[in-house]
């Protein structure tokens, strides 16, 4: 398990002066880093056709953007190139241990991490993001030159399909080392350059753009068949033009979206099924046959441990303390009475339960008919 270490900064403190207001270099954020993932098995990954990568090369001033799977990596030499793999942490367990030390911020804001690995001189070129992402040093050393926002920046495409920004004024420039961290906000411009062969972990956040919020919202209403409220005028009085649509018409359109948002129980329900979709594919494996009760019951008493799957997003809401508990799991819901909530944090809050955390679940049918149908999906599997 990784230990972070933010020196004099507790993580209110974090969250009040830096969280999406200022980069930060935390060194010796890992003491004694060692990277859980080498080069070779990064390179394996890369490999496989569900897994989504990338290689940024950089050669006499061309740039060249390449997509994976990748069998072969001789072709782009010895220098100026980086592999990207997304969402690590759904396929490398070990990996998605370094996502839990941030987990002061929620869990639907955590999107993945992104393990990228980099020979002498490789970089993807000054660029800015529109997330936050803590960026830790593996192997190797880089040179990282962080500003804040600008707006006077310009974007530019040196690839079809890269965007980088003009130069920039720095408020960090640093060589990291193995264990440094760098936090970087939305909209900072930041660049780094491998000084020799080395690992990146960038651990990203989920920042729904409107757009994203209303394509959700629609899917939402299409996949359940929901209707709402149909408009209506009764009062309508006679229009001065036809073909004007009246500052009335447009006020009563407005107040029936913001009704339908305005209901918690709908709201809650849609945001929560929705964020907790997990973004890329997630390495399931359900067991066939699946278990039964008995079964399950039977290994839990044994001391069975669980793990929770990579990548797994549990989440939940409850509007207030006496109410039923919405439990989301990978865009899935499930109700639980109040009572329930240690229940509920066992699944949110942890990535493992224990042999204690097995025989709670044993002792109650209920609890036990939720974990063998979270274990049968997949979602949830034995260590030992």
């Amino acid at each position: 398990m990784f230990e972070l270490n933010l020196h004099d900064i507790t993580p209110a403190r974090f969250l009040a002066e830096y969280w999406q207001k200022k980069p930060l270099l935390i060194k010796g954020g890992f003491k004694n880093f060692q990277d859980p993932i080498s080069p070779d098995e990064l390179a394996g990954l890369a490999g496989e056709e569900e897994i989504e990568s990338r290689i940024v090369s950089q050669q006499n001033g061309v740039w060249d953007l390449e997509t994976g799977p990748f069998e072969e990596f001789d072709q782009f030499g010895d220098r100026g190139w980086t592999l990207l793999v997304q969402a690590v942490d759904h396929w490398h367990p070990d990996c998605a241990a370094l996502i839990e030390p941030f987990r002061f911020i929620p869990n639907w804001r955590i999107d993945d991490l992104m393990v990228s690995f980099s020979t002498e001189d490789g970089g993807v070129g000054p660029h800015l993001d529109q997330y936050d992402v803590f960026i830790i040093q593996g192997l190797g050393r880089r040179h990282w030159r962080v500003g804040m926002p600008d707006a006077s920046l310009q974007q530019h495409c040196p690839h079809p399909r890269l965007l980088q920004v003009t130069p920039f004024k720095d408020c960090i420039d640093v060589i990291t080392e193995p264990g440094d961290i760098l936090y970087i906000p939305p909209g900072c411009p930041h660049d780094g350059i491998s000084l020799e062969p080395s690992l990146n972990y960038s651990v990203g956040f989920r920042a729904p753009a409107q757009k994203d919020l209303v394509t959700g919202l629609a899917d939402h209403l299409i996949d359940h068949e929901l209707t709402g409220q149909r408009f209506t005028d009764a009062g309508r009085t006679l229009p001065e033009s036809v073909g004007a649509i009246s500052e009335q018409d447009l006020a009563q359109v407005q107040q029936m979206l913001r009704a339908m948002i305005d209901d918690k129980d709908f709201t809650s329900q849609w945001f929560g099924t929705y964020i907790s979709h997990a973004k890329h594919e997630l390495d399931t494996t359900e067991p066939d046959p699946h278990y039964q009760l008995d079964e399950i019951a039977e290994y839990l008493d044994e001391g069975s441990v669980l793990a929770k799957l990579g990548g797994l997003r549990t989440l939940y809401y409850q509007n207030r303390s006496d109410s039923d508990i919405q439990l989301f799991i990978n865009g899935e819901r499930y109700l639980l009475p109040a009572a329930e909530k240690a229940t509920v944090l066992k699944l949110t809050e942890q990535i493992s339960l224990s042999v204690e955390d097995g025989k709670f679940f044993a002792k109650d049918e209920g609890r036990l008919a939720l974990l063998t149908s979270l274990i049968n999906k997949g979602y949830w599997y034995f260590t030992e």
